[in-house]
């Protein structure tokens, strides 16, 4: 019970935390949104650093004559010098977004590519958190190994509700969770860290003008393939069919810890819809935020095939 008011605790910390520090869109006098007409990339009001490109500085320009919101850009410093330090913002900017979108600026200084700035920032993240995701992904395989077992258990107390039945129902699977080294928290600490994670990385990359000032592999970073589309352009279609198909492998290489076959049903039905919700989504994101994902994902399918080969290396020993 301790643990679950604790999960309910962080949860409700980690809401209060985003939703304090999202991104702002700019909008018109008729609540449109404003645009950049050549890439698609929407007036970003809370950025954290000066943009360079002519048009996006027009456009600020022009919604501070319209608006009672300003955007002082002589305040802010040039992207290529950010500093951590500075005026506040909230919380979640300051403890998260802030310095995320520094250290992306840092490498890109250093690669003088922001494309590839993205990509390495996101690996040296997972290579950090590398040690709690590879527990995670070896409690995914535990817990498959478990499921013959644990199915049993659902049959044995399957039309038993009583009290005592539920009491040694509990004891029995908490041996069979012992025996099978499993620890359900660890699967939850693991989706606390990716949540949290995503969330700062979309908002660091979305209040970074200079990012969205540069083409990665001939592709503008700030263009969704939605808008690419509309100008013409198919070639972003790729990212639609990259994010449906690494987040389709990354689910289905880290699904199986179901304790029987309805769970599995369910959770595989989770599955399906976060895929589809995704590649919905894949249209409308930026070129830069496509290119996180793709990489987060990638790393993941990786690891849970090195960590399955591992287990069954051992198992096999």
């Amino acid at each position: 019970m301790k643990k679950n008011k604790y999960i309910k605790i962080l949860i409700l910390l980690m809401l209060v935390l985003t939703l304090t520090g999202c991104t702002k869109y700019g909008k018109d006098n008729n609540k449109k949104a404003i645009v950049n007409e050549k890439t698609g990339q929407r007036l970003v009001t809370n950025i954290l650093c000066k943009p360079t490109d002519k048009d996006m500085i027009e456009l600020y320009d022009s919604y501070n004559k319209s608006s009672k919101k300003k955007v002082d850009l002589e305040k802010l410093d040039n992207c290529k010098n950010m500093k951590i330090q500075g005026e506040y913002q909230d919380l979640w900017t300051n403890i998260f977004v802030k310095p995320l979108a520094w250290f992306i600026i840092k490498i890109g200084n250093f690669l003088k590519s922001y494309g590839l700035a993205l990509i390495i920032a996101t690996l040296i993240i997972r290579l950090i958190a590398y040690p709690f995701t590879k527990k995670a992904a070896m409690q995914s395989e535990n817990m498959k190994k478990a499921s013959p077992a644990l199915e049993k258990l659902e049959r044995k107390y399957q039309n038993k509700t009583d009290q005592e039945s539920m009491m040694k129902k509990s004891q029995e699977m908490m041996i069979i969770y012992k025996q099978n080294n499993i620890n359900p928290m660890s699967t939850c600490l693991f989706t606390f860290f990716q949540i949290p994670l995503f969330f700062a990385f979309y908002e660091a990359i979305s209040r970074i003008p200079i990012i969205f000032e540069e083409k990665f592999l001939g592709f503008e970073l700030g263009t969704s393939p939605i808008n690419a589309v509309t100008m013409g352009d198919y070639k972003y279609l790729i990212f639609i069919v990259l994010i449906g198909a690494a987040t389709y492998f990354s689910f289905k290489l880290n699904s199986g810890s179901a304790m029987n076959k309805e769970q599995e049903k369910q959770m595989k039905m989770m599955s399906n819809v976060m895929v589809i919700v995704m590649t919905i989504t894949a249209f409308s994101i930026s070129t830069g935020i496509a290119f996180y994902w793709i990489t987060t994902n990638v790393f993941t399918i990786i690891q849970n095939l090195l960590v399955k080969r591992g287990k069954n290396k051992n198992e096999n020993n």
